[in-house]
């Protein structure tokens, strides 16, 4: 296959020489971790070697259990601590099993715990996690130390421990992470070090966690436990990849931003599996997906077919966003409806199986292609196997699931309106033509008020924007309506070309410096981030650093004892939702 100059140029291939290291640089070394951002990278070609799709079963992760030897939930009383160990070093895995007569294909990725990608968490709302972050990761390519910081996407925590981008686990440190558990929703945990989020992140720091829906996140109590559970519940971690042959037995990961454009590959990973297959029983499951790509957004649809999109009206249906249930499900129907998910955002979904003729066998889920990609245009990233005959269902989906402020009455409530720009300016990205700067705060909300943010995309790009500790929700795209499934609450959002969102948040429960910025990781990382303080004399997200090896006993370490308050009235302030609200004590 040939290709032109001009999409050379597009992928950012024009110029480059041969293929260097497997981060896709080289002769590039800094002495400490906080360090100037990463030259572009460079590789020869786009494509990885061949691999077969659908030859692999869907990887299913088990939870992770506390070391105090409690259940994988967390079940048991509120407010209590349970504690976990994370270590991160590099691991080889198997990508490819042996087949054949060829040997297992095997591939180096930089790890939790050794998992690619990393143990899923599952935690009870109200107890309170300690997880134990361990950095073993030696060196990158260059030589260079690899340093790291946590950020538990979803989460409002503190801010020394919201993985601040440099507040940095050095090698042969660690730092304990405490976080409240205080919502319900899907959350990841991923790698947020200054200026090398996106190789860290594309190298494999990423991992799912999970704070489960109990009965009072429900519109109607009785509603709890309706949804499919079990092994009828399950995670899609969506990845892209490229990889480059080392041997016959060892792939390597390939690393390049393009310029810093984004990091787009042709290989897709779900539960770290490439382009896997799923033997489904004919009823309902729920499927909670994550797009932890780089940069890469897909469009998401159900087809008969493998090579094209069936128009058969075979829904999925979307009943929770980044922060919780919707107030309603939003079925969605391919071609008009697909379900985009852009980098960072996450949603459940239900899939009813029983619904497919009984002549149907397979089913696929499609990406139909996203106009600010770069490379690879529709395709099937994995597939469903329908066992032959139907089963015994009673999970259902209620008219209204979970419990949402209402828009009108959180804008009536607003006390001020904001705007950030977001655009690119020679070869940085920017927020209101700023770069990251420490020393720079671009808003201070009170703490607890309510604010419109207006977000802005001067044009040229797609930017998925991620607020941290805030969950919001949006009010508007160019004066019209959010989506269906995006009216709910949600912690990023898709900006797409020349558009403006207007998104409304309160800004609680916690004071203290916290980041916006692009979670396409190539431009976070050059240099589309900023950040905001929440109220006065918060703490400093740098006030309890990394400590060197060897660790202290996780019993002995406790989170702060202070309390944000005293807290300003607006903050028990309680605002209309969708549905009444149910007593917290039901």
């Amino acid at each position: 296959m040939k290709i032109s100059r001009r999409q050379a140029l597009k992928l950012g291939l024009a110029g480059s020489g041969t293929l260097l290291s497997p981060l896709g640089f080289s002769g590039f070394a800094q002495a400490q971790c906080l360090q100037e951002p990463l030259p572009p990278g460079t590789q020869l070609s786009p494509f990885s070697p061949h691999v077969e799709r659908f030859a692999q079963p869907l990887y299913i992760p088990e939870a992770l259990k506390p070391l105090s030897g409690g259940s994988p939930a967390g079940t048991g009383a509120r407010g209590a601590i349970d504690d976990y160990e994370i270590t991160m070093r590099k691991q080889f895995v198997e990508l490819m099993p042996a087949q054949n007569g060829q040997p297992a294909v095997t591939t180096e990725v930089w790890s939790y715990n050794g998992a690619f990608p990393g143990p899923l968490i599952r935690q009870r709302k109200g107890r309170v996690s300690c997880i134990r972050f361990i950095n073993q990761l030696g060196q990158d390519a260059d030589g260079t130390d690899i340093c790291t910081s946590v950020h538990l996407h979803g989460m409002a925590s503190l801010p020394q421990y919201d993985g601040y981008a440099e507040d940095l686990i050095p090698l042969n440190h660690y730092k304990d992470y405490y976080y409240p558990n205080n919502r319900a929703s899907i959350l990841w945990y991923h790698d947020h070090a200054i200026h090398k989020t996106s190789r860290n992140v594309y190298m494999g720091l990423a991992g799912m966690y999970i704070v489960e829906y109990d009965r009072e996140d429900f519109c109607h109590q009785a509603d709890f436990g309706c949804l499919p559970s079990g092994e009828f519940e399950l995670p899609l971690i969506i990845q892209d990849k490229t990889f480059a042959i080392a041997s016959q037995d060892h792939w390597r990961l390939v690393f390049n931003d393009r310029n810093h454009l984004g990091v787009y590959a042709d290989v897709t990973l779900i539960n770290g599996t490439p382009f896997p297959y799923l033997n489904v029983k004919r009823r309902k499951y729920y499927f909670r997906v994550l797009n932890a790509s780089a940069s890469r957004t897909y469009q998401l649809a159900l087809s008969r077919n493998e090579q094209t999109l069936t128009i058969a009206g075979d829904p999925i249906t979307v009943i929770g966003s980044d922060a919780g249930l919707l107030a309603a499900p939003a079925p969605l129907v391919a071609p008009n409806q697909p379900l985009r998910i852009g980098v960072a955002e996450r949603y459940g979904i239900i899939i009813d199986f029983a619904k497919f003729p009984a002549d149907v066998q397979h089913v696929y889920l499609r990406d139909l292609g996203f106009a600010d990609n770069l490379g690879a245009g529709a395709t099937s990233l994995m597939r469903f196997d329908l066992q032959p005959d139907p089963v015994i269902d009673d999970s259902y989906i209620p008219n209204q699931l979970g419990i949402v402020t209402r828009r009108d009455a959180l804008e009536r409530h607003s006390t001020q309106t904001r705007t950030f720009r977001f655009g690119r300016s020679g070869q940085q990205w920017g927020i209101n033509n700023h770069t990251w700067d420490r020393g720079y705060v671009a808003a201070q909300p009170k703490q607890c008020d309510i604010e419109i943010w207006q977000l802005v995309n001067t044009g040229g790009w797609t930017h998925p924007v991620h607020i941290h500790l805030v969950d919001f929700q949006i009010l508007d795209r160019n004066g019209s309506p959010p989506l269906p499934y995006e009216q709910g609450w949600k912690d990023v959002v898709v900006l797409n070309d020349l558009e403006t969102v207007r998104v409304i948040a309160k800004f609680a429960p916690h004071r203290g410096k916290y980041m916006m910025h692009c979670h396409n990781l190539a431009h976070e990382d050059h240099d589309m981030m900023t950040q905001f303080e929440v109220g006065t004399d918060g703490p400093d997200p740098l006030s309890e650093p990394a400590k060197p090896l060897p660790a202290q006993p996780l019993s002995t370490t406790r989170p702060p004892t202070a309390s944000d308050g005293p807290f300003p009235p607006q903050c028990a302030e309680v605002l209309p939702t969708n549905c009444p609200r149910p007593p917290l004590n039901a």
